[in-house]
């Protein structure tokens, strides 16, 4: 056997088909995208997909990594803003921009991509969920070191300001899903921020 053939490389991008699935998952969900959507959209074979990505719910769980790495990235930004008031501001201006990019599926994988589902898509139900409830948490613990640093009211409830975001946030993928444009998701992100922080 010539050398040259032991473990050459894939014959395509993985992260570049991985982004690909991102999208069909956002756009399909877990179970309304098929097998060959799944590669049609990746631009690979079934054979290749199942090499480098594992069955379909593997696929959907590093898709949802892939995500929050990519589009889902403005939550960890917003987490390292000096401000209870910067982070919920860079939280829902973020979740606006990543819910409505050009050139992709309107929506959000972790709340779209799983959340009604048979039972072939209890997998990846719960990684949406657990993915979900990760975020919400961070957020609770920043708000909880702004209360303790002053920079909110002693008696705000940060476990309530954070599902306040997570709601909005969850809300707008929706509303995207169906139409709404970057403009008018903006305006409700605005409209929550003026009632800031929430009692």
């Amino acid at each position: 056997m010539d050398k040259a053939q032991i473990g050459r490389p894939r014959a395509f991008d993985a992260e570049a088909a991985l982004e690909k699935a991102v999208g069909v998952f956002v756009e399909h969900g877990y179970e309304g995208a098929s097998l060959t959507a799944l590669t049609e959209g990746m631009g690979i074979s079934r054979k290749s997909m199942y090499a480098a990505f594992g069955n379909k719910e593997e696929l959907y769980r590093k898709a949802l990594q892939r995500y929050t790495e990519g589009r889902g990235s403005y939550i960890c930004e917003a987490l390292e803003a000096p401000t209870a008031h910067e982070v919920a501001t860079l939280f829902l201006t973020g979740a606006v921009e990543a819910n409505t990019q050009p050139g992709c599926p309107s929506g959000c994988l972790g709340v779209q991509g799983a959340l009604a589902v048979g039972e072939t898509g209890q997998a990846a139900r719960e990684a949406s969920s657990e993915w979900r409830t990760r975020g919400q948490e961070h957020l609770r613990k920043r708000f909880q070191r702004a209360v303790d640093d002053g920079d909110l009211p002693s008696e705000a409830d940060p476990t309530l300001i954070a599902r306040y975001l997570v709601t909005i946030s969850n809300g707008m993928a929706v509303q995207a899903t169906g139409g709404a444009s970057r403009e008018d998701l903006q305006r409700v992100a605005d409209a929550a921020l003026r009632n800031w922080p929430p009692r």
